[in-house]
This record gives C-alpha cells, structure tokens and sequence, in this order.
C-alpha cells in the first residue's frame, strides 16, 4: 500500500489509490463513523465526504505514519467536528424503519445471540464516545494500544484506563437489562 502511495505520487495516478482505500477500508470506515454517530444514512454521508477530503488532502501526506492511520485519523476528527456541528444539533434525522424481518430464525441459540449482541451494541452506543471509540477500536478493528493512543491523540495509560472503564460500565449495564 505504501509503495502504491509512493507510485501514485510518481504517476499521478491518484484515483487508483483512492479506489484502493476505498474498497479496502470503505467499511471499516463506515463502522467506525457509525460509532460516533449512531445513524446509518448519517455515517455513509460522512464517509463520503471523508474519501472526499481524504482525496484532497493527499498531496499534504508527509509518511509519517501509515496511510492507513492517516485515513483514520481524518475520519475520526471529521466524526466529531460533525459531533459539534450546529447541524447535528439542530435538525432531526428521521429514522428509517423499513427494515422489516422476512425470514424467522429457526434455531433458539441463534435468536439467543442475537438477543444478546443487540444488548452489547445498545449498551455500547449508550457509552461517552471517549469510551465508546477505544471500545471499537480495540475489539472490532483489533487496534493495538499503541495505535489507538495515536489515533485518539492520548496516552497509552488513557487509551488503557479508557477501555477498563468502558468494560466496568457495560458490564454494569449489561446487569441492569
């Protein structure tokens, strides 16, 4: 990746590498955008406009770090300046309830699961984003430490009392349901 990143300097082949990032980490970027905000149709806007910016930015890119944390970290400064945004704040998305359920689960540890992995997202989202990020980062994208205190711009002592505290309030609101 980092070879094509050079590459696509040399050549000016930019829109290659744009397609590389998107098809590899497009979805992880959707989740990880979804995480901050909570909304669907909002999380796939944002992530457009992250490749958008990302894109544009890319003649700034110093290799300082890897492109991939890089991408990352756009997209989690984006996230939250949407957080602040006086449009966040003021209008109402509606939500889409279209989803309706056409085929019923046949097997009782599949619904069971299920049941329970809804119990985890919904107690996750009810998490500060503060916990809620080093949560996702750490369990769903496999980030080590290290990396996660350099995305989120803390220590690694944080990035770590951060994850002990997220885990002792799921647990308690996970006992709570």
């Amino acid at each position: 990746m980092e070879k094509m990143l050079e590459e696509a300097f040399e050549v000016e082949d930019q829109e290659a590498l744009m397609n590389e990032m998107m098809n590899k980490y497009g979805q992880d970027i959707l989740r990880l955008v979804y995480s901050y905000v909570n909304n669907k149709e909002v999380a796939e806007d944002l992530t457009q406009d992250i490749f958008v910016k990302f894109y544009k930015s890319l003649h700034t890119f110093k290799g300082k770090s890897k492109l991939k944390t890089w991408l990352w970290r756009i997209a989690i400064n984006h996230s939250k300046d949407f957080l602040k945004s006086w449009y966040n704040k003021h209008v109402i998305i509606a939500e889409d309830n279209t989803d309706i359920k056409t085929m019923k689960e046949m097997v009782a540890d599949v619904i069971i699961q299920k049941e329970a992995d809804d119990q985890l997202v919904s107690a996750l989202m009810t998490l500060p984003i503060k916990y809620r990020e080093v949560i996702y980062l750490f369990y769903y994208e496999e980030l080590l430490i290290k990396e996660i205190a350099v995305l989120t711009e803390v220590s690694m002592n944080t990035v770590k009392t951060r994850l002990r505290r997220a885990k002792e309030i799921l647990e308690e609101r996970l006992e709570d349901q």
